[in-house]
């Protein structure tokens, strides 16, 4: 007989298992089927470990510009790239345990092996050794996540054309890298390895670099990476790639004609794709439009008893919505009164390259779109105490409120520590807070913080530090 349960959850990603534990929380038994390592992705190949890399390249960048700060380091300061690339997967193997032991502490039944679904609100799970174990729930959530795209005319080897997951384990730093798309996994990439002294080109096929952004945010970061020698090439296509010499030939169409490039490695970072293969959708007869699941508000799909949250449904790609999906699936389950559909205009997006890049809301060019009239405000970190004191003068805060009702339509960051300050704008859309209120809301001083208030009374006309 199957082993039943009240919630079973395909997929232990940030949606997975914060779904797996709300359930638990309200008294459902709770089962989650995971294929790898806890945490999915996220934890173990995307958010965390990419982090901590990040940081190592930030903190090499310190060393070598420690002059500025009157620190004389002597010698000549280097970059260990298998000890940064062993600090990385300790971080991300420390956070993975620590989710075994939520599970535990929660009473949630972890079961290792590719979960299919089933007609009848069942799962069948392959272990490793071929055996196939059926089991039930009254309700079953599909959150098996994304992958990284493969471009038809760029096939991944994962040698010389490789994806995000090997960009992290690789065993040398190549000494030139060309990365398609710069999105947030490509220029986070670039970064990292740039900082650490490899040649970085980056190909974007559309107009500007962190394409999602607003214009301002685009060009402020393109042109903090010619700083740091990265080349980019915007409106520009990669038609194909020769890995038959010792590195990569690779072919690009340019506005200003065909170019090549020689380079070690090819890094694809052109978005991803849902985890939706061979998982049973089709037996099931769940509907699947462009790629994604299709659900209503709160997450269930056009079968009874069958949900869907995270990187396999419409919203934003990104670990935070999974999360808040995954709660308000669990607690319509539950019959949880009052429970809200998420606002995906109110999500917050980060990237943390250097200077970072925070942003939630309407860009500028989307509200006058919109029909809005707008008040815009910006304020340089250049006029900042705590920026220039901090030796990171570089980037803005841009705020974009509607002139008629003050309403806060959207904000937009880039400089260091700003995905810190992003939550702020969040909470203030989320209360519908207006311009006006924001100016009389005292913000610590020294802080980069304080910039949204700057920003704010640009908007307004009433700018006190510029």
């Amino acid at each position: 007989m199957a082993a039943q349960y009240d919630v079973i959850v395909v997929g232990s990603g940030p949606g997975g298992y914060v779904a797996a534990i709300r359930a638990s929380q309200l008294g459902m038994k709770t089962a989650v089927i995971e294929r790898e390592s806890l945490g999915g992705i996220c934890l173990n190949w995307g958010c965390i470990p990419t982090k901590a890399l990040l940081k190592s390249a930030q903190v090499f960048e310190y060393i070598k510009h420690s002059a500025d700060y009157g620190i004389t380091v002597s010698g000549e300061s280097q970059a260990d790239f298998g000890a940064v690339i062993k600090r990385s997967r300790g971080v991300a193997d420390s956070m993975s345990k620590g989710v075994q032991f939520l599970m535990k502490k929660n009473k949630i039944d972890v079961i290792s092996g590719v979960g299919k679904v089933k007609p009848g609100k069942k799962v069948d799970v392959t272990a490793a050794d071929g055996k196939v174990t059926e089991y039930e729930a009254k309700h079953i959530i599909i959150a098996t996540g994304g992958r990284a795209r493969q471009l038809p005319s760029v096939p991944i080897d994962g040698t010389k054309v490789i994806e995000y997951r090997k960009a992290m384990t690789l065993e040398k730093r190549p000494d030139s890298l060309l990365v398609i798309g710069s999105g947030a996994i490509g220029v986070e990439f670039a970064y990292v390895y740039a900082s650490m002294g490899t040649k970085v080109t980056i190909i974007e096929f559309l107009p500007n670099v962190v394409p999602v952004e607003d214009e301002d945010i685009s060009k402020e970061l393109a042109k903090q990476y010619k700083k740091l020698g990265v080349d980019i090439y915007t409106k520009s296509e990669v038609t194909k790639v020769d890995t038959s010499g010792q590195g990569c030939k690779v072919f690009v169409k340019t506005p200003d004609g065909e170019k090549t490039f020689d380079v070690d490695v090819v890094l694809s970072a052109a978005g991803v794709v849902a985890n939706i293969e061979n998982i049973g959708l089709e037996e099931v007869g769940i509907n699947v439009d462009r790629g994604k699941i299709v659900t209503d508000d709160y997450y269930r799909t056009n079968v009874e008893g069958y949900y869907a949250i995270g990187d396999v449904t419409k919203g934003q790609a990104l670990a935070h919505v999974a999360s808040a999906e995954a709660i308000i699936c669990i607690e319509k389950i539950a019959g949880q009164p009052h429970v809200e559909p998420l606002n995906y205009n109110n999500i917050p997006g980060c990237t943390y390259c250097t200077p970072e890049i925070a942003s939630v809301g309407y860009t500028e060019k989307a509200a006058r779109e919109a029909g809005y009239e707008l008040k815009v405000g910006k304020f340089p970190f250049t006029a900042s105490g705590k920026a220039k004191a901090a030796g990171t003068p570089e980037g803005f805060v841009k705020v974009i409120f509607d002139a008629k009702y003050g309403e806060f339509l959207g904000a937009h960051f880039i400089g260091n520590n700003v995905t810190e300050m992003i939550a702020e704008v969040v909470a203030a859309r989320k209360l519908e807070t207006t311009g006006e209120e924001i100016l009389k809301a005292v913000h610590p001083h020294p802080t980069m913080s304080e910039a949204i208030k700057d920003a704010t009374e640009a908007a307004y006309g009433e700018a006190i530090h510029l």
